[in-house]
């Protein structure tokens, strides 16, 4: 009975997610709008908005400067938002937690600021066919400068990343291992910690792109044993233009500076300049408190939820759609089975055009993607142009993928499939 009662419980508080999402209230093309893009944004609940209202209608001023009331209540605003967030994600110390524009300049920072000192000619860079091109076109500027070697691991044929190979080709020569934790497209969760495990004992270190992962799974960069993990705030019930980078201290101590100017120095000369410490080193400029402020608000509501059950939800909304979409004659799926992804399925349905099955999954008030997803290496290893890709998220239920199915029906009729 108290099994019974806490499932009830746990629909009850997704259920309530919806309400807190006003964009989720509206009617698109006559319909109600069914939001299946989730891969590429999410909707931002009610409490995140209001988290960052009341900063811009409270205490809008400059954090780190100011000796008025208004910019210290900004700045505890904006530290105590890095706190959460650095709980959030498993972080051993706030400090270690860098607020950026998004998960692309996270890793981009770690491309000017790491691999750029460190990187020699004849060392290797370690990623997986599946990247999104945050974490690939970076790491080829950096072998190009350097004179290094990218070197790809493949995925097995049940569409998980092909540890078998990984363990191949992670020699002492690899000084880098730059991966995904969830695909963007696949839905494939990759293992970073044993991943982690077999990079440092030759040398290397770890950047892992969370973009996905911090929004759809219990996330512990310590446990992980990541050296840097960055995400996006947007894809995590967060706005956009703020994201972040966890570094392990040491490596951030070590690392020089990304972005020069205010805010991010010590001491200023004509002739030379020092530092600040780690984080502010990193944060040159006004930063984006109230972006800040809005992550660390997401973060609080999904902690509330509970990612577990976040993970939980995703898995049963998997394992009602795998089945109704493997009814639809035509329609391949591509990556792992449910119990080995995220809430993300790519597909391509006969020989209709990816963004004709978009288009008329709009006029039936379903959003959806399609293209290649910013993973255009990932689809030419599969051997198709494009696909189409639906993503889920706490406020879908088992009638969305049911109008999602219907709409791929309507898809089929009118392209004669």
């Amino acid at each position: 009975m108290i099994r019974q009662n806490n499932q009830h419980a746990i629909e009850r508080d997704f259920r309530l997610v919806v309400d807190d999402c006003p964009v989720l209230q509206r009617f698109v093309h006559g319909k109600r709008l069914v939001y299946l893009d989730n891969a590429a944004m999410t909707q931002m609940p009610r409490p995140v908005m209001e988290a960052m209202q009341a900063f811009y209608t409270r205490f809008n001023a400059n954090v780190h400067r100011g000796i008025h009331r208004l910019s210290e209540e900004a700045t505890d605003a904006y530290e105590d938002a890095r706190g959460k967030v650095a709980r959030f994600l498993g972080a051993p110390q706030p400090e270690s937690v860098i607020f950026t524009r998004n998960a692309t300049e996270s890793l981009n920072l770690v491309a000017y600021s790491w691999a750029r000192e460190n990187l020699q000619g004849g060392d290797e860079i370690l990623l997986s066919v599946m990247e999104h091109h945050s974490n690939l076109v970076p790491w080829q500027q950096m072998a190009d400068e350097a004179g290094a070697k990218l070197v790809y691991v493949g995925l097995t044929s049940h569409g998980m990343l092909d540890m078998d190979e990984l363990a191949q080709k992670l020699t002492s020569r690899v000084k880098l291992v730059a991966i995904t934790h969830m695909s963007n497209v696949l839905g494939a969760i990759v293992p970073v910690a044993e991943i982690v495990n077999l990079a440092h004992a030759v040398g290397a270190i770890v950047a892992v792109d969370g973009a996905q992962s911090a929004a759809h799974l219990p996330v512990n960069v310590a446990a992980m044993g990541a050296d840097f993990f960055a995400c996006s705030g947007y894809k995590m019930l967060g706005p956009t233009g703020i994201g972040v980078l966890y570094g392990r201290m040491e490596l951030l101590e070590a690392m020089r500076p990304f972005n020069y100017g205010g805010s991010m120095i010590a001491h200023v000369e004509l002739e030379k300049s020092t530092w600040a410490e780690v984080p502010q080193k990193f944060e040159g400029g006004t930063p984006n408190i109230g972006g800040a402020i809005g992550m660390a608000a997401a973060a609080d509501y999904l902690a509330r939820l509970g990612m577990q059950r976040v993970q939980a939800h995703d898995q049963k909304l998997l394992a009602y759609a795998f089945p109704r979409l493997q009814e639809i004659p035509g329609l391949t799926i591509y990556g792992p089975p449910p119990e080995q992804r995220g809430g993300i399925i790519a597909f391509t349905l006969k020989d209709i055009h990816p963004h004709d099955i978009a288009t008329i999954l709009d006029k039936e008030g379903v959003a959806s993607r399609a293209g290649h997803h910013c993973a255009e290496p990932l689809h030419h290893y599969l051997g198709i142009p494009a696909s189409a890709r639906v993503s889920f998220y706490i406020y879908n239920r088992e009638h969305d993928i049911d109008a999602l199915v219907s709409a791929l029906l309507v898809a089929r009729k009118v392209f004669g499939a």
